[in-house]
Formats: C-alpha cells, sequence, structure tokens
C-alpha cells in the first residue's frame, strides 16, 4: 500500500494544499511476480473534524490497512475549520474544494474511477457534516456518504452566543463560515434543505451511513437527521453503538463503512511485516 503525501496549487482556495493519499498499487504475491496490473480505483474522499487535518485519519485509525485489504484508495485532505463550505469573501471555497476541484484533481493524478458508483465521501464530526453537505450538493459525483458523529452546526444554531466559552460555540463563528444566521435555512449549508430536494429522485440520492456513539453529546441530532434523510426517501444505514466523540468510536465504525461500501473482494499480496 503506498501513502503519498501530496502538495498542489488549489483554485478553489488560491494557496498550496496538502493531501494523504492511500493507493493500493503495489501489490505481488512474491518477489518472482510482477505488480498486478494497473486499474481505476473506487475512491472514499475522507473529511477530519475540527482541529484536525490530513494527517488524522492516518494516525487515529486503521483506515489505511483496512483499505488495503479491499483495493480502495482513500484522499484526505485538510479543511482546517471551515466545515467544508464556501466563504466566497476570503476565497476560501472548501464546498468547490471538496466537492468538485478534489475529485477532478486527483483523477488526473491517479488512476482512480471516474465512476459515481465507485466514487464516495465520509467525515468524522465537522467532517460528517462535510461528507453529507458536500455528497448532497455533489450527488452526481458520489454515490455513498459515510457520516460518523455528524456536527450538524446549522441544526443548533439557536443555542449559539457570543459568549460561549469555545469558539465552535459562538455566534459570530457560525455567521464567519455560513453568513448572516437568517439566511442559513434553506441554503445549501442545511442538510435538511440540501436532502428535500433531492426527494422523490431515488436515482439521484447517495446511499447514506450514519454511525454515532450512544454516549455522544451529539447523538440526538443525529436521530434527528436520520429520520429527516429516511423520511426524504434515502437509503440510511444506521450505527449506534457504545462510544462518545472519541478516535476508538471512529477507528470501529471506519472499517463497517469499507465493508459497507459497494467494493469488490481486495488481491491479497505482500505488505509490510507480512511475508508468505
Amino acid at each position: 500500500m503506498a501513502l503519498l503525501q501530496v502538495n498542489y496549487v488549489s483554485r478553489a482556495l488560491m494557496r498550496t494544499v496538502t493531501l494523504h493519499v492511500v493507493l493500493p498499487v503495489d501489490k505481488f504475491a512474491s518477489e518472482h511476480t510482477p505488480y498486478r496490473p494497473a486499474r481505476a480505483f473506487p475512491t472514499l474522499y475522507l473529511l477530519h473534524g475540527l482541529l484536525g487535518n490530513y494527517t488524522d485519519w492516518v494516525t487515529g485509525t486503521r483506515v489505511q490497512r483496512w483499505a488495503e485489504a479491499r483495493d480502495l484508495a482513500v484522499v484526505m485532505p485538510s479543511g482546517d475549520n471551515h466545515f467544508y463550505v464556501d466563504q466566497p469573501g476570503t476565497h476560501d471555497l472548501y464546498g468547490e474544494f471538496i466537492g468538485r476541484e478534489l475529485v477532478e484533481v486527483t483523477r488526473r493524478m491517479f488512476p482512480l474511477s471516474p465512476r459515481r458508483e465507485d466514487t464516495f465521501i465520509g467525515g468524522l464530526s465537522m467532517g460528517g457534516y462535510g461528507a453529507l453537505r458536500n455528497g448532497l450538493k455533489y450527488h452526481d459525483t458520489f454515490g455513498a456518504i459515510a457520516a460518523l458523529s455528524t456536527a450538524n452546526i446549522v441544526a443548533h444554531m439557536d443555542g449559539f452566543t457570543d459568549d460561549a466559552p469555545n469558539f465552535n460555540n459562538r455566534t459570530s463563528y457560525l455567521e464567519g463560515l455560513f453568513g448572516p444566521r437568517a439566511g442559513i435555512p434553506g441554503s445549501d449549508a442545511d442538510l435538511t434543505a440540501l436532502a428535500h430536494k433531492l426527494r422523490g429522485l431515488p436515482d439521484e440520492q447517495p446511499r447514506i451511513y450514519l454511525a454515532c456513539g450512544d454516549a455522544d453529546d451529539l447523538l440526538g441530532l443525529n436521530v434527528q437527521l436520520r429520520d429527516e434523510l429516511r423520511a426524504d426517501g434515502f437509503a440510511v444505514t444506521w450505527r449506534q453503538a457504545p462510544g462518545g466523540h472519541e478516535w476508538d468510536f471512529w477507528d470501529s465504525q471506519i472499517r463497517q463503512v469499507i465493508d459497507w461500501l459497494p467494493l469488490a473482494g481486495g488481491e491479497s499480496g505482500i505488505n509490510s511485516g507480512h511475508i508468505r
């Protein structure tokens, strides 16, 4: 399994961005056999949570091992603390970056499948919101969405004040990301509104995997989101399991996500520490 660090100049963000890419191109059965023939890989675009960056998933979970086993490419960008939405005033077009540019650029760089049914998006917490927002908005690109412990920030915005001790619960932070509070409902930051647009269009609705720990403060919001998506006709797989807002939960869930994705069985081969 090749683990690559990529730097390229993003037009959506107008600066150099850094990614981790897991690419299963280096499998061979023994020292006497060639690398297997080139192929176009199914791909998961995987988003981190608040305060994180492109290294989080590789350091916090065993996603690299499980992706290798299923011949799945994984692309992990940085989203800073911007919830993967667009802020045109500062040219921080994180939604455009995730939903369109990153897919186009990585397909040019690597042997990735161009098919919607092979292209997936997922994330945790802030990244769960980003996966749903961009998976629904760019539903013609992504065939499946996996959102773990989703921080659906706009669903509880009435609780925000500028007196909150943490920046991510302040009105100024919310409006800095999404614009004036009054304009958020019904916008492309509103997951419910995005889902409503696809109501009655089953062929355009991505399959969705939602999961949340039973000790997570966000459980209620995730259950509400599950019910709203199902009411709009989405095929939603729901997992509620022991755990909180923590890496042990996300590590166990990302393996289940990879098993849930429509992937062919992976080919075996030599890897680090494993000689047959």
